[in-house]
C-alpha cells in the first residue's frame, strides 16, 4: 500500500500544477528543513559534503517524504556553487543541481521522473548553512594543509615591560617631511602622530588622551600638558582617532604608559608587575595570568613560550631579548593536552593537532565570494611620478612599487589586484576592465615579494555580464603553516617614499591575534585609548595590507580570560563577552565584497538558473588557505542583481521532539542507505519502512565521525550566537580578534 502510494506521489511531482510557488529559499535557522510542496512536504536533513574545490561542491542529503502520515527516506546527491557570506557567517548553496536520488526502500525504476522533477524544481531552491557547520562538515573528507618554506620566522625584537607600557614603530631611520603653512614637520613613516617643532629642539607624540615630547627620538619620551595651540588643533584637523571599545574591565590608569620606540620589527609584553603564573591542569604547563599576552612557561626545561602573530617563540629568560621559533608541530606535547576550558585555552589554536586549530586550517581554506559586473567595475590607480616597476625575485614579472595599489607586468599585460578583485589593461594606468582568468604565473609568487598575497585572489567562472570571483584570508595575510595558521609572511617590505610615502604590510608590532568568528585583530595599548592614525603616514591600506586594520578583544569570544585576574571570574567573563561581540562585529571599513559594489551572493539574489559559468582560470591553487579583508571601497564601484527581497517559505521543521524540533540525527552513507543515531549513541537503518538496530560490523566507518563533526559544527554555531545581542545592528561590520588591555 505504502508503495502504491509512494507511486502516486512520483505522479503528483510530476503534475505542472504542483510546482513550486517562486522561489523557495530554505535558511539558516537550524536543521532539518521541511520544503513546503502542495501536497507533500519534504524534510531535508543537514547536507554531507563529498567533494568541495574552489567553489564547486558536491554533497548528498539525506531527506523524508510523508505519504499517508508515514515517512519515506531517501537521499539525493546534488552539486553547487558554494557562495561565502562571512560577514553573516553563511554559506549559500547557490545554482544548484539533483544529480541523483535514491529510495532504498524502494524500486529505483520507478523515481526517474522523480529525479528530473526534483532537479527542475531545485533551481527554485536556496539553501544556505551556518559556516561553523560547514568548516566542520567538510573536515571529514579533506586535510587542508600548505607549508610554505620560504616564510621568515626570525623573531622580532620583544620587549618587556612589568609596568603599562605602548610600543610606538617608526618604519626605519625616521622620514621628516615640512607640514604646509607651519613651522613643524611631522614623522612620514609611522602610523603615530609624530611632530617636531626644529626651533624648539622638541618632538610631540600624541596618544589617545596623552602627550609626550623628548629632545631625540631615540631618548625617553615624558609627558607633557604643556603643548603648543596649533600642534593640538593640527592634531585634531589633520588625523583620525579609532576610538577603541571600553568597558568596566579596562584599566583606569593614574599616570601615561610608557613609550617604547622601535625602528625594527618589536612587540611589546606587558604584565601587570612580577609576573605571576597559575598552573595548567593536567600538564607540565604553567600560564602567566597578569598579562593579556599568551605566555607559557615549561616546567620540565624552565623555558619561556610566547604566542605572537601565530607564531610561537621561546627563551630561557623574559627579558634576555633572544628568542627562538618553535613549530607548532614541534611544541612540547602538553601543549595539546591544555583544557579546552582553561584560561589560557584560545591559544589551542596554534597547537597542531587541536580541533581548535584544524577548524581554522578549513576555514582558511573557504573563499569570500562575489560576483562583479563587468560593465561597471573599474579602479583608478595613481603613481606617484612615472609608474615604476621592479622584478619579482626568481620570476618574470614585476610590480609597481610607487602607488598604493597591486599593480603587475605579467607577459607584456598590466594587472592591478583591488578589492579582492582581478583587472586588466594595456597601459599601466588604464582604463582598467575586469579580468576573466588569473594570469599565469602568479602561483610562482614567493612569500619574500610585498604582492605575494595576490595569489590568494581567485576568478571560478565568468559570463557575458558578471565575473565569479573569490579571496581567501590569506589575500590579506592568513597562512597555514605546520597546522596551524599564522599571521604574515614574516619578511620586512622596504615601503616607497618620494612625494607621498607608501607603507608595506607588517607582521610585527601591532598584538596581531586570533578570533574564531572574525579571524585576525589588532590592537595595542587599546584600553589606554592609545590608537590614533593618520592619513598622510599611509593609512589602514598600507601597514596592514589588503586586511586593513581591525581592532578587538582577543579573548572576548571566551571567558574574558585575563580580564578575571582583576575583577574576578564573574566580571572577566561579562567583560569578554560584550568586547567580544563588539570585536566581531566592528570595523574599521567595509569589506570589499560587502560593499554595495561587490555584494555577496545573498539569498534573495536571482539565480543564473541552468546557465552556469564555463570558463575557468588557468592557475588553479592546489591548496587553498582563510576572514576576509576591510579594506576601501573604489571609487567607480560596480553594482549588482538587487535581491528580490522575497522571505523564506521554508522553516525548521517540527515534530514530536519535546523542544517541538525533529532532531537533526538522520544521515546518508555514499552509497545512500538511510541511518539515524540515537541518544545513547546507537546506530539504526532504515529497512521496510522502520528503523532496524546495526551491529558495529555492518555500519559505515564514517558515520561516527560524521556525527562528531555535525556536533561540532552545531555547538560552534551556537557559541557564535552566543556573542550577538537579540538587537544586531541594521549593517553587521566585520571586526578583529585582537586583544585589549
Amino acid at each position: 500500500m505504502l508503495k502504491r502510494a509512494f507511486y502516486i506521489f512520483l505522479i503528483l511531482m510530476i503534475t505542472p500544477a504542483l510546482s513550486f510557488a517562486k522561489e523557495i529559499l530554505i535558511d539558516e535557522e537550524g536543521w532539518p528543513k521541511d520544503v513546503k510542496l502542495k501536497n507533500f512536504t519534504v524534510t531535508i536533513y543537514q547536507p554531507q559534503t563529498e567533494s568541495f574545490k574552489e567553489n564547486d561542491l558536491q554533497s548528498r542529503a539525506a531527506f523524508s517524504v510523508k505519504i499517508k502520515g508515514k515517512p519515506v527516506f531517501g537521499a539525493m546527491w546534488f552539486s553547487s556553487r558554494v557562495v561565502v557570506d562571512k560577514d553573516e557567517r553563511l554559506v549559500f548553496f547557490d545554482d544548484l543541481v539533483v544529480e541523483d536520488v535514491k529510495f532504498p526502500e524502494e524500486d529505483n525504476a520507478k523515481i526517474e521522473k522523480f529525479k528530473s522533477v526534483m532537479n527542475e524544481r531545485f533551481e527554485s531552491v536556496k539553501m544556505s548553512m551556518a559556516l561553523d557547520r560547514f568548516v566542520a562538515d567538510i573536515e571529514e573528507f579533506e586535510d587542508r594543509k600548505e607549508i610554505d618554506l620560504e616564510f621568515n620566522n626570525t623573531a622580532p625584537t620583544i620587549y618587556f615591560e612589568t609596568t603599562p607600557a605602548v610600543l610606538v614603530l617608526i618604519d626605519g631611520e625616521p622620514i621628516l617631511k615640512d607640514i604646509d603653512n607651519s613651522n613643524y614637520k611631522y614623522v612620514v613613516n609611522t602610523p603615530y602622530f609624530i611632530v617636531q617643532d626644529p626651533k624648539a629642539a622638541k618632538y610631540y607624540l600624541k596618544g589617545g588622551k596623552w602627550w609626550y615630547t623628548t629632545s631625540s627620538l631615540t631618548s625617553e619620551w615624558k609627558s607633557s600638558e604643556s603643548v603648543p595651540a596649533d600642534i593640538k588643533k593640527m592634531a585634531d584637523e589633520a588625523f583620525t582617532s579609532v576610538e577603541s571599545e571600553t568597558d568596566s574591565a579596562t584599566i583606569d590608569l593614574k599616570s601615561p604608559p610608557k613609550v617604547v620606540l622601535s625602528k625594527d620589527p618589536a612587540e611589546l609584553i606587558v604584565t601587570d608587575g612580577e609576573p605571576q603564573f597559575n598552573p595548567i591542569e593536567n600538564t607540565n604547563l604553567l600560564f602567566m595570568e597578569n598579562t593579556d599576552d599568551d605566555i607559557i612557561m615549561d616546567i620540565n626545561t624552565q623555558e619561556y613560550y610566547v604566542l605572537i602573530s601565530g607564531r610561537w617563540y621561546k627563551s630561557k629568560s623574559m627579558e634576555s631579548g633572544t628568542w627562538a621559533f618553535v613549530r607548532s608541530d614541534e611544541l612540547p606535547k602538553d601543549f595539546a593536552k591544555i583544557p579546552e576550558d582553561s584560561d589560557i585555552s584560545n591559544v589551542r589554536t596554534n597547537v597542531a593537532g587541536t580541533d581548535e586549530a584544524r577548524d581554522a586550517i578549513l576555514e582558511n581554506s573557504i573563499p569570500q565570494t562575489a560576483e562583479v559586473d563587468r560593465k561597471t567595475a573599474t579602479v583608478e590607480v595613481s603613481y606617484d611620478g612615472n609608474p615604476k616597476f621592479e622584478k619579482i625575485e626568481g620570476t618574470s614579472m614585476t610590480y609597481a612599487v610607487n602607488t598604493d595599489k597591486t599593480v603587475l607586468i605579467i607577459d607584456s599585460r598590466y594587472y592591478c589586484v583591488d578589492e579582492g578583485i582581478w583587472f586588466e589593461s594595456e597601459k599601466a594606468t588604464g582604463p582598467w576592465a575586469v579580468s576573466t582568468i588569473v594570469p599565469d604565473g602568479v602561483d610562482d609568487i614567493p612569500p619574500s615579494s610585498p604582492v605575494y598575497n595576490v595569489k590568494y585572489v581567485y576568478i571560478y567562472d565568468s559570463t557575458p555580464s558578471v565575473v565569479y570571483v573569490g579571496y581567501t584570508p590569506a589575500y590579506y595575510g592568513s597562512y597555514v603553516y605546520y597546522g596551524t595558521v599564522i599571521y604574515g609572511t614574516g619578511y620586512y617590505y622596504r615601503p616607497w617614499y618620494g612625494a607621498y610615502y607608501y607603507p608595506r604590510p607588517v607582521t610585527y608590532g601591532f598584538g596581531v591575534h586570533y578570533n574564531p568568528w572574525s579571524g585576525w585583530g589588532f590592537s595595542y595599548g587599546v584600553s589606554y585609548g592609545w590608537i590614533s592614525f593618520s592619513f598622510h603616514s599611509g593609512g589602514y591600506h598600507g601597514w596592514w595590507g589588503a586586511g586593513g586594520y581591525r581592532y578587538g578583544y582577543r579573548h572576548g569570544y571566551g571567558h574574558g580570560y585575563h580580564h578575571g585576574y582583576r575583577r574576578g571570574y564573574a566580571n572577566g567573563y561579562a567583560a569578554g563577552r560584550r568586547a567580544g561581540y563588539r570585536a566581531s562585529n566592528n570595523r574599521a571599513r567595509p569589506t570589499p565584497y560587502a560593499s554595495n559594489a561587490y555584494r555577496n551572493r545573498a539569498s534573495g539574489i536571482k539565480s543564473t538558473g541552468t546557465n552556469r559559468p564555463v570558463t575557468r582560470p588557468s592557475n588553479r591553487p592546489t591548496t587553498k588557505p582563510s576572514t576576509r579583508p576591510s579594506i576601501r571601497p573604489s571609487t567607480n564601484q560596480p553594482t549588482t542583481r538587487p535581491s528580490t527581497g522575497q522571505k523564506p517559505s521554508t522553516r525548521p521543521s517540527t515534530g514530536s521532539q519535546p523542544s517541538n524540533r525533529k532532531n537533526n540525527n538522520v544521515y546518508s552513507d555514499k552509497s545512500g542507505n538511510i541511518y539515524k543515531r540515537d541518544n545513547s549513541g546507537n546506530w539504526q537503518q532504515r529497512n521496510q519502512g522502520s528503523w532496524q538496530n546495526t551491529n558495529r560490523s555492518s555500519q559505515p566507518s564514517n558515520l561516527n565521525k560524521s556525527y562528531q563533526n555535525r556536533s561540532r559544527g552545531a555547538q560552534r554555531t551556537q557559541s557564535y550566537n552566543n556573542t550577538r545581542p537579540a538587537s544586531r545592528p541594521a549593517a553587521r561590520p566585520s571586526g578583529g580578534g585582537g586583544r585589549r588591555r
